[in-house]
């Protein structure tokens, strides 16, 4: 993902920030939350791409700044092609039976997390609940950010290892990293797992997420995109 800057930042201000960014590879999330209040600070109208290493090894990428909602707040809402439209708050999707993954987390770019701990709500759970019309054949999901926007198949939104997350590294998936709830697809490259989820929609036809529109492959198993042969196993 190479960043377009549509918003000139200093360029003292970016050597400092990757420094401490590599700082919260080594020291965690205080760092990392730091990392994050300051690039919203330097980009206020959302302008910048944040290209910057965060703790836990992850690189944080951002055309949208790290826009913040408290769990109180929070509110997924489920529409389009489903027997009953829901909507679910915070709380009740800790209410719903827990799924816990540990998997790799692999970026189109080449870099990866090893062993990362999500915890969440199986997506096929949600969608269960909702009730999938006959003709629902992609399932797509929006940002409260107002840019990203993402889409599966509906078979590959019923795998076991897609996810409605709001845990990760042990504790609440912080704004940085797209909470307090955002989708993990474990078998796909990081840009389909939307970050700050707010809405699933299911239709009958396919709509292009943001990074497919700008090139990236649909169907994102790990390995297809770079010649490489390293999806995860079932």
């Amino acid at each position: 993902m190479d960043p377009e800057i549509s918003k000139p930042i200093g360029r003292r201000v970016i050597l400092s920030m990757g420094a401490v960014g590599v700082a919260g590879i080594a020291y965690g999330s205080k760092i990392q939350s730091w990392v994050g209040s300051t690039l919203s600070k330097v980009a206020p109208n959302n302008s910048l791409i944040g290209l910057i290493p965060g703790a836990d090894t992850f690189q944080i990428y951002t055309v949208a700044g790290f826009p913040q909602m408290s769990t109180s707040q929070y509110k997924l809402s489920v529409n389009g092609l489903v027997k009953k439209e829901l909507s679910f708050t915070y709380e009740e999707l800790l209410s719903f039976k827990p799924t816990l993954l540990t998997k790799d987390f692999q970026c189109v770019t080449g870099w990866r997390v090893p062993n990362v701990h999500f915890k969440g709500v199986a997506l096929k759970d949600i969608l269960s609940k909702a009730g999938p019309k006959n003709n629902a054949n992609y399932v797509l999901f929006h940002s409260f950010d107002g840019v990203y926007t993402e889409s599966l198949s509906i078979d590959q939104a019923m795998r076991f290892d897609v996810i409605v997350a709001y845990s990760m590294l042990g504790g609440p998936i912080t704004e940085e990293h797209g909470g307090p709830v955002r989708l993990y697809v474990a078998p796909m490259y990081g840009y389909k797992s939307i970050k700050w989820l707010s809405e699933i929609t299911l239709s009958s036809s396919l709509q292009e997420g943001y990074w497919e529109q700008l090139g990236y492959d649909v169907n994102a198993w790990i390995g297809n995109s770079n010649g490489r042969n390293d999806r995860p196993v079932d």
